[in-house]
């Protein structure tokens, strides 16, 4: 990052206090990140992006008031430019694709290490997409953000 440029904005959700602490420290300490908002709930985290308008919101999925799909989905419908990257525990692929489904433009797991979190963000902010380096129930081809596979024409 440049002086010039501006740091990518970030939103931490997350219930559990001292992982949504300790990740919005961590991401704070980054060059180029900075953490505007934290949220306990899903709900909070739409307040909190209609609040910030974040480039980035890092969601949990299991949230009290509102889960994180729900908030994704509302987050996606009021401010598309937000990034969603999902932080979660579940690797089950209906938790995965509800996510998707709802805007989610990226999905880790949360024994990711700091550059894989740090990448996810920085590829969605520039509007990409990311997923687990090993897709759950397959492979990372079968990541709904990789490039369709392409057909085999039948020489005829």
């Amino acid at each position: 990052m440049t002086e010039d440029e501006e740091p990518l904005r970030i939103v931490v959700a997350d219930d559990h206090p001292v992982y949504r602490d300790g990740l919005a420290l961590l991401l704070g300490s980054v060059p180029g990140l900075e953490v505007v908002g934290t949220a306990a709930d899903g709900a909070a985290a739409v307040e909190v992006v209609r609040e910030h308008l974040p480039d980035v919101v890092v969601m949990d999925v299991q949230m009290p008031v509102l889960d994180g799909i729900e908030a994704t989905r509302r987050i996606a419908a009021e401010a598309p430019s937000v990034g969603v990257v999902v932080l979660t525990m579940s690797e089950d692929d209906g938790t995965v694709f509800a996510a998707v489904r709802a805007g989610a433009r990226g999905y880790l797991l949360k024994g990711a290490d700091q550059e894989e979190v740090v990448r996810a963000i920085t590829t969605v902010a520039s509007g990409g997409g990311c997923s687990v380096p090993r897709w759950p129930g397959g492979s990372r081809s079968s990541s709904p953000w990789a490039p369709p596979a392409r057909r085999r024409r039948s020489r005829s």
